[in-house]
């Protein structure tokens, strides 16, 4: 698999930790992709179940049951159906906001996705992590839902880590 099949985007360090920028093309229209961004029954069958507060400064609740990881965290951001900002922490956790930008493309829609990761953790990792669960995505769009792509995930994560110069 080249980089560019095994990646949707680039990974930096910053001064307080990683950035890394996905971005994807579906197609499929704005309001669609909203809806498995926001609602807990389409959310559920690509990333985790888990139930979201529509509106800034409400709760964000995703419970990944088979890693253990459980998002609690706060809508920090909320422009319907554009945009979406959270951190995919909980409790005392050091803030790792999550920005879920769309917008239209022709009949479709670019979703570019950015993860904040703080310094000392795994930057490659996280960014693999999402560029498996935007495939889960894309097949959920299709009404294909497929299971979390571990073999991409693994791919993706050494590209991320050669990106960094790991």
């Amino acid at each position: 698999m080249s980089q560019e099949n095994t990646c949707s985007g680039t990974i930096a360090r910053t001064d307080r930790g990683f950035v890394g920028r996905l971005q994807r093309l579906y197609e499929h229209p704005v309001q669609r992709v909203w809806a498995m961004l926001t609602v807990p029954a389409e959310f559920a069958k690509w990333i985790a179940p888990g139930k979201i507060d529509l509106q800034k400064g409400g709760r964000v609740y995703i419970d990944f049951a088979d890693s253990g990881t459980v998002i609690d965290s706060t809508l920090t951001e909320f422009e319907p159906p554009r945009l979406l900002e959270y951190s995919w922490s909980s409790g005392d956790e050091p803030a790792r906001p999550l920005r879920w930008e769309l917008e239209p493309q022709g009949s479709g829609t670019r979703l570019t996705l950015t993860v904040h990761t703080p310094a000392g953790e795994d930057a490659a990792k996280a960014c693999a992590g999402f560029e498996g669960h935007l495939d889960m995505l894309a097949g959920a769009l299709e009404d294909v839902p497929i299971r979390f792509p571990f073999d991409h995930f693994v791919a993706a994560r050494k590209v991320y880590a050669q990106m960094l110069g790991q």
